[in-house]
């Protein structure tokens, strides 16, 4: 006859293993986000000095909020970044849907690790040997060309973006359950059916997550666009780093507290895409 265990130390056994529940994990946390996020409180704060220094409070002002504003250089450098953006993140996320069906609905096959990895690969590789490479590719196919136009811009950031907007929709896809799509074949459905009436709804969340994620990473990137931009192509990054290496104001300050606070919005928004989708999940 086994000996019965105490219930306290079975229900402590059973429990299951969470990092909030460690020693100090409060405390680190706390001092992690504080690292990550003091050093953006000064440049928020000195946006709205009225005066010209980045060092000495001069009072509260917008002025360099309008400055952007009525910048033309600016504008021209935000709506260039915006087109770029959003014509990299909606191509991207396209490939990316079609690999990741590819890689998920579908027989394991020889070569589907290394599939994964090369779709992966612009993660693992530094960005500025991927600049160099684009460089010296699209600098071969301009002088053949003579073409000096927006597509290079858009194919480059295409490329790196696929696997930003990938791993999410990969992700959505091996956590889903089969079981709808396996009856909607069970009741002759074509393929295409059953992607559009099953599939596509059920993986949106993935694919709007990636189309942000894509967004987001094309409209601060610097690296690459400062190699392979044309004249006349400046992006608002490359703008604000090219300001940098001249005279330095708070104009500086306010174009980049408007990017933070886009990408809060967007990845704010991505938070409760993915909370409402867990809660979905549960009460299914």
């Amino acid at each position: 006859m086994t000996n019965s265990s105490n219930p306290g130390q079975s229900i402590m056994r059973r429990r299951p293993f969470s990092v909030k529940t460690q020693t100090g994990f409060t405390t680190m946390a706390i001092i992690c986000f504080f690292l990550l996020y003091a050093p953006l409180l000064p440049l928020v704060f000195y946006s709205f000095n009225a005066g010209s220094s980045l060092a000495f409070w001069e009072g509260f002002s917008f002025r360099w909020y309008v400055a952007a504003w009525e910048n033309e250089m600016v504008m021209d450098a935000t709506i260039r970044s915006l087109y770029l953006a959003i014509s990299a993140a909606l191509i991207s996320t396209f490939l990316a849907t079609l690999a990741a069906l590819g890689t998920t609905r579908t027989r394991p096959y020889r070569g589907l690790t290394a599939i994964y990895a090369m779709i992966n690969q612009p993660l693992m590789v530094p960005e500025i040997v991927t600049a160099v490479a684009l460089l010296i590719l699209f600098a071969g196919i301009k002088q053949a060309t003579d073409y000096h136009g927006m597509a290079y811009l858009i194919i480059a950031h295409s490329a790196f973006c696929i696997p930003f907007a990938y791993l999410p929709i990969r992700a959505r896809l091996e956590g889903m359950d089969k079981t709808l799509e396996v009856a909607a074949a069970d009741l002759y459905a074509t393929r295409w059916m059953t992607f559009r009436r099953i599939t596509l709804p059920l993986i949106w969340p993935g694919i709007l997550a990636g189309l942000m994620l894509a967004f987001v990473i094309s409209l601060d990137d610097v690296v690459i666009t400062q190699l392979v931009k044309s004249s006349g192509q400046n992006t608002l990054p490359t703008y604000m780093l090219g300001q940098l290496r001249r005279v330095i104001t708070p104009e500086v300050n306010a174009i980049s507290s408007v990017l933070l606070a886009v990408s809060v919005a967007i990845v704010t928004v991505l938070f409760f895409l993915n909370k409402k989708n867990n809660n979905n999940k549960k009460t299914q």
